[in-house]
């Protein structure tokens, strides 16, 4: 739990409808957490856990295949589910389930450069082999590029005016680290919203460095040809452009949000909601892990 305090722990797991003999798939390990409370249900059966940083590799100790229950970890990004089921000889599973966002051991690696708190190397990277880096979209992606993924990725409003404050430090000396980051963008922000506009900033970079976004939906599609009939898919998203994709998906089939109806009138859609309205966390679970306030949780049936 020191890595990561699972968020939405009993709704999610219980949101799979775990049953003896079935395959589930915890595509953001993390911790383990959240596998640890699936594998604990499971008195038989497989459970898949994916996971592209390296760290998260020691916390698969605890988790011991027997002749009744299996464990295998995949360290890769989930944009990979079919080609890893594959790879293991799986076809069809029973639950995937999806805790997006940053683990806490990720924020809390000064290292890493994805909090705010602490003055780190512009790194931001989840998957350590990767090329990309943070310093590397602050210091070498043009104007417009970075304007477009802060108003896209961080939904910043003044997108514009912090690209080019960005554009004007950088031009003196290239900018290597958060703090260097953080006094750049504190010239931009709105009086009283400091934190939540570095907030911003830091999610708009970090999704653009890890290619969030695009994995995810990835990840989505796939999950539409992975899952049997009557499987669940169970996500928990931090931030508006994950839950609508999940939402999306869910409630129409497709990523654009686009109701598709049959001669008769019916939608047609991959899944079914398992809830018209969102799972969110109760005020108790707040108050003990406050990056649970802005959790979201949707739940789907494939038809």
């Amino acid at each position: 739990m020191s890595y990561h305090v699972p968020v939405l722990l009993k709704q999610s797991v219980e949101g799979l409808n775990i049953h003896a003999g079935g395959i589930y798939v915890d595509v953001t390990f993390g911790g383990g957490g959240h596998a640890h409370a699936i594998f604990d249900q499971m008195k038989k059966g497989t459970l898949v856990a994916f996971d592209q940083d390296p760290d998260a590799a020691q916390n698969t100790v605890s988790f011991e295949s027997d002749r009744q229950r299996s464990f295998i970890f995949v360290s890769s990004n989930f944009r990979y589910l079919k080609r890893y089921l594959k790879f293991h000889k799986i076809d069809k599973v029973d639950g995937i389930l999806a805790d997006l966002g940053v683990s806490s051991h990720q924020f809390d690696q000064q290292s890493r450069g994805f909090s705010t708190r602490f003055d780190g190397a512009l790194d931001m990277r989840m998957d350590q082999a990767s090329a990309n880096t943070a310093a590397k979209v602050v210091n070498e992606y043009s104007q417009e590029d970075l304007i477009q993924l802060l108003s896209g990725y961080g939904e910043i409003r003044n997108a514009r005016r912090l690209a080019a404050e960005i554009l004007i430090a950088r031009a003196k000396e290239p900018i290597h680290t958060t703090a260097t980051l953080k006094s750049i963008a504190l010239k931009s922000a709105p009086n009283g919203k400091q934190s939540k506009y570095l907030a911003q900033l830091f999610q708009a970079i970090r999704i653009e460095v890890n290619d969030e976004i695009n994995a995810f939906k990835e990840f989505l599609i796939q999950s539409k040809d992975v899952l049997k009939v009557g499987g669940r898919l169970v996500i928990i998203s931090y931030h508006s452009l994950e839950d609508r994709l999940a939402k999306f998906l869910i409630n129409t089939g497709n990523l654009d949000g686009l109701v598709e109806k049959d001669f008769f009138g019916n939608v047609i859609r991959s899944f079914e909601p398992l809830k018209r309205s969102l799972i969110i966390p109760e005020a108790n679970e707040i108050a003990l892990n406050n990056r649970a306030r802005s959790a979201k949780l949707r739940i789907g049936i494939k038809n």
